[in-house]
């Protein structure tokens, strides 16, 4: 069963869309169940996310997620987008459904895609950002 919050976001989501020349773009997806998520993140001089969006291709969970996820990110700087859990991501939205961990892990990882672009274009280096992982599998949903 879903929380308020998670139909909420499914069924009005904020931020849906893309930014066009994004400061960064990040894919993801999770080749079992199809569900593909990509984040656009709009960022100033200094630092701070001015804009985030997303498309994503997936279940409903998939899409609270993405829209959840944008959300905690706008106004952030680098750094405090960097700590956007997955676990902040289920928190947020009260909670998601054991089988639809997996969707919180895609947007924490299109969170860090979207960085890791963004660093590769602005040529730094954002300490504590690994390269992230294009696809996310069942392995990594039995850590959380």
């Amino acid at each position: 069963m879903y929380s308020e919050k998670v139909m909420d976001h499914f069924q009005n989501p904020r931020n849906m869309g893309e930014i066009e020349d994004a400061s960064g773009v990040g894919t993801v997806g999770n080749a079992k169940c199809g569900d593909i998520m990509r984040m656009y993140l709009d960022i100033d001089e200094n630092g701070i996310i001015q804009e985030a969006k997303f498309k994503t291709f997936g279940c409903g969970a998939a899409v609270a997620t993405s829209s959840m996820a944008t959300e905690l990110v706008k106004g952030k700087t680098i750094q405090e987008a960097l700590e956007v859990t997955n676990r902040a991501v289920m928190e947020a939205l009260d909670g998601l459904p054991p089988v639809k961990v997996h969707c919180s892990l895609l947007a924490e990882e299109a969170i860090h895609a979207a960085l890791w672009d963004y660093a590769e274009k602005a040529g730094i280096v954002i300490e504590g950002l690994k390269k992230p992982k294009a696809d996310i599998h069942d392995e990594e949903e039995e850590q959380y």
